[in-house]
């Protein structure tokens, strides 16, 4: 690749992020209703907002794109409204409040805690497990795309390609086991309330400001050992995965239907980090081996549902070298991809 395609500016990537395709704009034409994004200002939250205002927008149809978070950053709660989505300052566990939340035919459910579990673990049970009761009471009559996790799984052999849905959850930790309580406590509402819903298990979805090949890439270039004991991941574009979220609400169910979510390839950490050793210019440093086991998704349904995905892996790899090299912003939220005990 040549400079020209790289990214080079958060307002570069941010496009690229909201850039709606043919297919995801097809798909909005197809969903009736408001959208509700619950949790909007989180990692994925804006950009699949700014993505699902642009498919409207260029779709010409009539459909609000609404979004509540506590909004702890008041510089995005107005960067949202000035881009036309409707922003409703509140925390999701204050019922009142809650309750008050205008109603949409179409719910995005992106509210969770993760990083921080161990210690505060009665507030990620309260996220993860007691509050998608009350959002299923909430929204009982809406189509529900569910943000779950691939933690859910037990580790699976890396030649076995990854868990599909017909394996049975095995979380490793509070933080996994308080996502399948989220899981649980949705599926009961779907079949209690005949609620259509999906749930999105998701494999790590990135951008050029956090994700596992931007933390491989930083440990190298400041010299830091990689720690090869998870030594396999899934990754997706983070525009990717939200695209396949939105168009998700064409596909909800009751009871509810699961759907694994990741890129299609089982990738090695150790290349992964040689190739950031390339392009950097620098020899990547290791500790321990490769386990036999890792957390792995297979997205085969996926894809057959929405066709493959639009950015590749060397795509996102010589984008993340150069952003590393250029000193691009970053997010400080890892990813803690290398956890086996399960310990956020």
């Amino acid at each position: 690749m040549n400079r020209k395609t790289m990214i080079e500016t958060i307002s570069e990537l941010e496009e690229k992020l909201s850039q709606p395709s043919t297919r995801l704009i097809a798909d909005m034409e197809e969903i009736e209703g408001d959208i509700m994004i619950l949790g909007l200002g989180g990692k994925m939250g804006p950009t699949l907002a700014k993505l699902a205002k642009r498919a409207v927008d260029e779709a010409g149809v009539d459909k609000k794109i609404m979004g509540a978070s506590r909004f702890s950053n008041k510089g995005l709660y107005q960067e949202l409204t000035d881009f036309g989505i409707q922003c409703i300052p509140m925390d999701l566990l204050d019922d009142k409040a809650l309750l008050r939340l205008p109603d949409a035919k179409n719910v995005i459910f992106m509210a969770g805690n993760k990083f921080g579990t161990l210690g505060n673990e009665h507030f990620t049970w309260a996220m993860n497990a007691y509050l998608p009761g009350r959002i299923s009471e909430k929204y009982k009559d809406s189509d529900i795309v569910v943000f779950s996790t691939g933690n859910v799984y037990p580790f699976v052999p890396v030649e076995s390609g990854g868990a599909t849905e017909k394996v049975e959850p095995s979380p490793v930790g509070e933080y996994a086991q308080s996502c399948l309580g989220r899981e649980r406590i949705f599926e009961h509402f779907s079949i209690k309330n005949g609620t259509k819903m999906l749930i999105y298990r998701l494999n790590y979805a990135l951008d050029l400001r956090y994700g596992v090949l931007l933390e491989i890439a930083k440990a190298i270039a400041s010299k830091k050992p990689i720690d090869l004991s998870m030594g396999f991941v899934n990754v997706i574009w983070q525009g990717d995965a939200n695209e396949y979220a939105i168009r998700s609400l064409l596909h909800c169910g009751s009871p509810a239907k699961k759907l694994n979510v990741t890129g299609p390839e089982v990738i090695a950490v150790q290349w992964l980090a040689e190739e950031f050793g390339k392009l950097l210019g620098k020899t990547p440093i290791f500790k321990n081996r490769p386990s036999e086991t890792a957390l792995l998704n297979n997205s085969a349904q996926a894809y057959e549902l929405f066709g493959d995905p639009s950015v590749s892996l060397e795509a996102m790899i010589q984008w993340t070298a150069h952003w590393v090299k250029t000193g691009g912003e970053q997010l400080g939220k890892p990813t803690h991809f290398q956890e086996r005990k399960g310990n956020f």
